[in-house]
């Protein structure tokens, strides 16, 4: 571990000279990658040099201890010592979580869809309400919202909802929340009070640049049409509203929120982008699934992966067997518990693998 670490130090080291050379400085590529290269190494860099200056004033401390001392110098030098082994722990424990393998995608902003499932209405109103506590979290990150495509009930929910999250770490945090949300509470259509289970999935996809995905013009069709609102009643009358078709693969995505139908397309093929990324991942890991099934699920929009209890005031997050009394503040965006867990336990994986 030291030798690697040695290692990150040494070219943290390089690529601060190299952005300091007036070359590196007039080349705009080669300044934003050694610039994010060594962003990506700081906190392991900061780290490490903290850890050995921590050995070094432990090392020091042992020897005074062998010394002559009074005894309470002799106390003084032994709290020290304990202090210091302490932080050397903590150190080496942080450590080991910074060397682990780092998503490529965790920095990226995310393209978050959520449908209303099982439960008629009352999945739709569901889908909103998790729209709602993802985009109330998103704005205590101080990330920003852009709507992509909705398609809204009768009774003001979403049978379907697709937004992009921009902010770095987006999808570092927010990975984990892909799969089959369930809801149990007494329906606001329901008059004999009875509580219903109901259902609405998530999928948060990682923004797909074009040199990542390539999209021939050949291998897509576009349609037009106009934009409706709930129960289908026209929101405008010119055709802005575009539906992109991958004829490979034969994903589709659609977008209406915009009033041009260029930025429709763009937005469109950003969705199709991420679709055509995000299944091609999955088929790699299916390759795989036998040998490793993460803590934290598979990403599979079908998993049911948590369960929102109203009645009770609980939620319940069955990867990790996590359960919060705290229902009203969770739904008003307060997940970073959770997210904290979720990313702890993937970790905890990560170093029982020895990945």
């Amino acid at each position: 571990m030291l030798d690697r670490l040695q290692s990150l130090a040494d070219r943290y080291e390089k690529l601060s000279e190299l952005l300091c050379d007036p070359d590196v400085a007039n080349d705009a590529k080669r300044l934003r990658d050694y610039s994010k290269e060594q962003s990506d190494l700081q906190p392991a860099y900061e780290a490490y040099t903290e850890y050995k200056n921590v050995v070094e004033e432990l090392e020091a401390a042992k020897v005074m201890q062998a010394e002559k001392l009074d005894d309470e110098m002799r106390e003084m030098v032994k709290m020290e010592i304990e202090e210091l082994s302490a932080r050397q722990q903590e150190l080496e424990e942080k450590i080991r979580v910074l060397l682990l393998p780092k998503d490529p995608n965790d920095d990226k902003n995310v393209i978050v869809e959520i449908r209303g499932a099982a439960g008629g209405d009352e999945a739709a109103l569901f889908a909103a309400d998790l729209y709602r506590m993802y985009t109330r979290y998103a704005d205590s990150q101080g990330w920003r919202i852009d709507i992509m495509d909705m398609n809204e009930s009768d009774l003001g929910g979403f049978k379907e909802v697709i937004f992009m999250i921009n902010g770095r770490g987006a999808y570092s945090k927010l990975k984990y929340e892909s799969g089959a949300h369930r809801v149990q509470r007494i329906p606001s259509t329901e008059s004999g009070g009875r509580i219903h289970t109901s259902t609405s999935t998530v999928a948060v996809l990682p923004e797909v640049e074009d040199v990542d995905i390539e999209i021939l013009d050949k291998d897509i069709r576009v349609d037009t049409f106009c934009s409706s609102g709930a129960g289908g009643q026209s929101v405008n009358t010119t055709k802005s509203a575009v539906r992109v078709t991958h004829i490979p693969t034969g994903i589709v995505a659609t977008c209406q929120d915009g009033k041009s139908q260029n930025s429709n397309k763009e937005k469109a093929l950003q969705v199709l982008r991420a679709r055509i990324f995000d299944m091609k991942r999955q088929e790699e890991e299916a390759k795989y699934a036998g040998e490793r099934k993460s803590k934290v699920g598979t990403g599979d929009r079908s998993e049911r992966i948590r369960t929102y209890n109203f009645p009770q005031s609980r939620v319940t997050d069955h990867r990790i067997g996590l359960t919060l009394h705290k229902l009203d503040q969770v739904m008003n965006g307060e997940i970073g518990e959770i997210v904290s867990a979720l990313t702890i336990a993937e970790q905890a994986e990560l170093m029982d693998k020895g990945e």
